[in-house]
């Protein structure tokens, strides 16, 4: 298979040339912040089970798409885990996964690409479209790193007992891509 030169493309990223990527679990971290008890603590938690792959196009875009496993959220409480699991959140006996497709993958300049493409959370599908800045980028592999504010309520996460909550939540991600061999 020949590879793209990175240089022949302008606004791409450099070494990262057209072909199939793996997203690499062991490299990739999902993690999330939300402000509860009326602003007053700050939760934060992590999914420990993520999965996906790409394609980087010959004229310098991707797409491609991330699963993230429900169930795997950790906060370091196991009752509120259990509470985050249930059909007041993530509901995930019915909804397994958390799913976001990458329709397209624009390099932007200044190590960053815009992402535009659809995030899927029990049930519902949002259209989401944000700014990751590229690091670790070589021949072999590509960090996209994202913070971005979600709306829970946008997929009908609406649970608060006594006002509690606050409506975003932030979600940070590191997500490691690897070359895939074809």
């Amino acid at each position: 298979m020949s590879h793209t030169t990175p240089s022949s493309r302008p606004g791409a990223l450099p070494d990262v040339s057209a072909g199939h990527w793996t997203l690499d679990p062991a490299g990739t971290t999902v993690g999330f912040q939300h402000r509860t008890f009326w602003g007053l603590l700050n939760v934060k938690g992590v999914f420990t089970e993520v999965a996906g792959d790409g394609e980087v196009l010959a004229g310098g875009g991707a797409h491609g798409s991330v699963t993230i496993g429900a169930a795997s959220l950790d906060t370091r409480n196991a009752k509120r885990d259990k509470h985050l699991r249930s059909a007041d959140f993530f509901d995930v006996e019915t909804h397994s996964s958390l799913v976001f497709t990458a329709t397209e993958v624009t390099p932007s300049g200044d190590a960053a690409v815009h992402v535009t493409g659809d995030l899927t959370v029990v049930g519902v599908t949002r259209a989401l479209s944000f700014t990751a800045k590229a690091s670790e980028i070589s021949a072999d592999a590509v960090t996209l790193t994202a913070e971005l504010p979600l709306d829970r309520g946008d997929f009908g996460m609406s649970w608060n007992q006594a006002g509690m909550l606050r409506p975003l939540t932030r979600v940070t991600i590191a997500a490691r891509f690897t070359r895939r061999a074809d």
